[in-house]
């Protein structure tokens, strides 16, 4: 049976997917689910993804097999930066084929995947495709990263009509709450949300990444995969 894939993007770089996606992966892994992660284009480094290396120590354990065989890094580019720039400087492109065919043989072995994307919905992968008209293509449901930091507002809300225009699936929004913002903007960016997905007719989770990531509630997490 093909296992569930899931993608991960944020409101904007830095917004906490990485540890998001660790606390998604330790869920699993505590609730005994067959899960991976994927980090679908890595920039900045070179070898293995360091994000995936993240994923594995929050959920606490050890690289898998798939690791190895390079089905969870598909593309992997040296320059920090967008991965579209970050290709070109290396004379390559993103290879859009590899990435999907590493997903799809991750899926066909786990119950659960989930794929982190680079940056927000609508980075540039090659000259003509966004991130975002990848994930549409292939229907993998969206789980975004959010926060509520000056300015979420209007991310959030841009990234959630982005996925509408495209008729990509919510699977539910994480509100991490890493650096701490004023509760004031913390509580208006929820409720906006709320509004928000009220108005698209769209019900799904809103969960809290807390400020201390060391030991947040597994169940937590679980909610967006029930």
């Amino acid at each position: 049976m093909k296992g569930r894939v899931y993608f991960v993007s944020g409101i904007d770089t830095g917004i906490g997917k990485t540890v998001a996606v660790g606390m998604m992966c330790r869920a699993l892994q505590l609730a005994s689910c067959n899960w991976i992660s994927v980090k679908m284009v890595q920039t900045g480094c070179d070898g293995f993804s360091e994000d995936l290396d993240a994923h594995r120590a929050l959920a606490g354990v050890g690289r898998f097999p798939e690791d190895d065989e390079g089905l969870t890094a598909p593309q992997i580019f040296r320059f920090p930066s967008s991965p579209l720039l970050s290709s070109s400087l290396e004379g390559r492109t993103v290879d859009l084929g590899r990435i999907a065919s590493s997903v799809e043989e991750c899926a066909r072995r786990r119950e659960i995947v989930l794929v982190e994307g680079a940056g927000g919905l609508c980075v540039p992968l090659t000259d003509d495709v966004l991130t975002a008209d990848f994930v549409a293509q292939r229907g993998w449901p969206l789980i975004l990263v959010a926060s509520g930091r000056l300015g979420a507002i209007n991310h959030i809300i841009l990234s959630l009509e982005a996925a509408k225009a495209r008729g990509i699936p919510l699977a539910g929004v994480v509100m991490n709450e890493f650096p701490p913002t004023d509760p004031l903007l913390f509580g208006d960016a929820m409720n906006a949300i709320s509004r928000h997905l009220a108005k698209m007719g769209v019900s799904c989770p809103v969960v809290t990444l807390p400020e201390s990531s060391g030991n947040p509630p597994p169940q937590t997490f679980a909610e967006l995969f029930q």
